[in-house]
């Protein structure tokens, strides 16, 4: 059992260190423009129509 404590306990800082040293966010805000919607519509569309292929 106290095997599983140490784990446990080394995940744990390792996890806090991480968070502590984190730097600010990201940019405010990402612009998603036309050619990243295309992509995301297309990939929709051939997610569905693999799904309609497989019931077949």
């Amino acid at each position: 059992m106290k095997v599983y404590n140490k784990i446990i306990l080394t995940a744990c800082l390792l996890v806090i260190g991480t968070v502590a040293f984190a730097g600010p966010g990201g940019p405010p805000a990402t612009p998603i423009d036309g050619g990243l919607s295309l992509l995301l519509a297309a990939g929709g569309i051939y997610g569905l129509k693999k799904i309609r292929d497989n019931r077949k």
